[in-house]
């Protein structure tokens, strides 16, 4: 197992900081498809942070939990409000990030940390895909914010991009 961590400033640069992290530290340990869904989680998971539980003057922390057969990413901020996903009207620009996360990871939730926050978590088996299966929000085990786009965006919600 190896285990890679990194902090993050409170800047909209920091996310794709943060999704670069990521996939430089996951490389070939997982097929194409699962490192292109474990990206756009991490942008989910770091937006959320950026949005919703990172104060001014304070940092987000990313951990990539790498094993033969699984990763796991970690998303940790300063707030202790849990995440939920949303029900968004079609018209919202907002709102999707969660269930991008519950359609495309293996399994998420909140896990608690020492000191103030906590961390969001999605974990990903190396090679098989998880829009396989039917979307559902019982993933979860334990915010919200984004856009989705291109190709995981017609696996979760079918169609052409909004």
């Amino acid at each position: 197992m190896t285990v890679h961590t990194r902090q993050f400033v409170r800047s909209a640069r920091s996310v794709g900081r943060a999704r670069d992290f990521v996939a430089d530290r996951v490389g070939d340990a997982v097929c194409a498809d699962r490192a292109d869904d474990i990206r756009l989680c991490v942008s989910e998971l770091a937006t959320n942070a950026l949005l919703h539980g990172t104060p001014r003057g304070r940092q987000f922390r990313v951990h990539v939990t790498i094993e033969d057969d699984a990763v796991r990413i970690e998303v940790h901020d300063a707030s202790d409000a849990p995440p939920y996903v949303r029900d968004p009207a079609d018209t919202d620009d907002y709102g999707r990030g969660l269930r991008l996360v519950a359609a495309l990871a293996d399994e998420w939730g909140t896990s608690d940390r020492t000191g103030p926050g906590k961390a969001v978590w999605a974990s990903f088996k190396a090679t098989a895909p998880a829009f396989s299966r039917p979307f559902t929000t019982t993933a979860y085990r334990g915010e919200d914010a984004g856009v989705p786009h291109g190709e995981a965006y017609r696996r979760v919600f079918g169609g052409a991009e909004a």
